[in-house]
């Protein structure tokens, strides 16, 4: 794996996912109770044997380079292994990345100095576990010039992808992003290939082809739409089904772009039913994170003589749970639950504190949010959305700090 050069893209806005993008790049929103987003993509690397890995990062940064300095500096410098940040240096302009092949080309020099052979390209924004490491080996074992992750989806969906056509042997024959009449798989006419953006590509043929996708006038500097179409005609591309095998038990059968609220709600959802489809406690692969050291998690009595209780939840560690329920909801260290109060379908970011009797439902609350006692949040959306953003789905989003009154 050495050979292998991994490039992880992290400066997107993530406008879809605001106010949770407000004050904190999209690979820096919190997850699962205790984890980041881009923990998922760093974790199928660590599991992968992929040890020298950029990141690539731009849109408000520092909360990202902070969570990977204090939950990721794991690697030995001097195995030649690292996981190193990369905010724009405007080496190629004056200009930030402007588009995901542009950002690549803009650090040129330090795939030149890499010394490896093959670059794995990831996005640090979506949830999932894979074995990039089958990948590669179905990269090498087809001598392809570049490989792409593919996923079946569902026709109605496809024009959210890029989509493929491939023969027999998995080699690609045609690209389209996010086509509006997007071509299905020979023999299904209900579903397509669609690409996960995950690339791997022969050092050589990156770096040439971003070098003539620079002086291009017309291009969008970006690989679905720009890079991988040109290519399929003249060089030897093959897909590379997800799903198959982690080469460690358990199959790869869940991907989630978190890219809007009710994508990134949903799939903490799915973390509560009873064997998920991502299951966080397969011992065999790990996801690493930064976590403090808080306290256990408690219930307790309340005033009212309520017992604090927790159903089918996942209550991370510093969270009390005074005389309230809590039900069906996810909860990041540190969120105090007061007397009588119900959260019910709802994700609570550190240090949320709820006040006695009052009322959460189906709802995202950021960091450090004081709820008032009494106060009902995803009862009344027309109440709630002269207040809060809620989304088409009716998930409520309280951003980070707000202060009620």
């Amino acid at each position: 794996m050495h050979k292998t050069l991994t490039i992880i893209l992290a400066g997107g806005t993530g406008s879809r996912l605001y106010p949770l993008t407000r004050e904190r790049a999209k690979p820096a929103v919190p997850f699962g109770g205790k984890y980041r987003i881009i923990d998922f993509t760093l974790a199928n690397c660590l599991h992968s044997g992929m040890r020298n890995i950029l990141v690539l990062t731009q849109y408000k940064s520092h909360s990202l380079h902070k969570h990977l300095r204090d939950g990721w500096s794991i690697f030995n410098p001097e195995l030649g292994e690292y996981i190193t940040t990369v905010p724009p240096q405007m080496r190629k302009g004056d200009d930030w990345y402007a588009g995901t092949a542009d950002a690549i080309h803009q650090n040129l020099f330090l795939l030149q100095r890499s010394k490896a052979d093959t670059v794995l390209i990831l996005s640090g924004d979506h949830i999932y576990r894979m074995d990039y490491a089958a990948m590669l080996a179905f990269h090498r074992q087809q001598n392809a010039d570049v490989t792409i992750a593919c996923m079946k989806v569902g026709r109605d969906e496809a024009g959210n992808f890029g989509i493929m056509n491939v023969d027999n042997s998995m080699r690609i024959i045609a690209f389209e992003e996010k086509p509006e009449q997007p071509k299905t798989i020979p023999g299904d006419t209900d579903h397509c290939l669609a690409s996960m953006g995950i690339y791997i590509f022969s050092m050589n043929l990156l770096q040439e082809t971003l070098e003539a996708d620079h002086t291009d006038e017309k291009s969008g500097h970006d690989f679905g739409n720009d890079i991988l179409p040109g290519l399929v005609h003249s060089r030897r591309i093959y897909a590379y089904r997800f799903g198959e095998t982690t080469g460690r038990v358990t199959p790869d059968n869940y991907w989630r772009d978190v890219g809007t609220i009710d994508s990134f709600y949903e799939a903490n959802m799915d973390l509560l039913e009873p064997v998920p489809a991502l299951n966080l406690y397969q011992n065999n692969w790990p996801i690493r994170t930064y976590q403090s050291q808080p306290p256990p998690a408690r219930t307790v009595p309340g005033a009212s003589g309520s017992e604090g209780i927790s159903i089918n939840s996942i209550v991370a560690g510093g969270t009390v749970i005074t005389g309230g329920s809590v039900q069906h909801s996810i909860l990041f260290p540190g969120v105090h639950v007061g007397d009588e109060a119900i959260v019910r379908d709802a994700i609570l970011f550190h240090g949320v504190h709820v006040g006695n009797n009052a009322e959460l439902r189906n709802c995202i609350v950021d960091k450090g949010v004081q709820i008032p006692a009494g106060e009902s949040i995803g009862i009344n959306l027309d109440k709630d959305s002269e207040r809060f953003t809620v989304s088409p789905r009716g998930v409520v989003v309280v951003p980070k700090h707000y202060r009620f009154g």
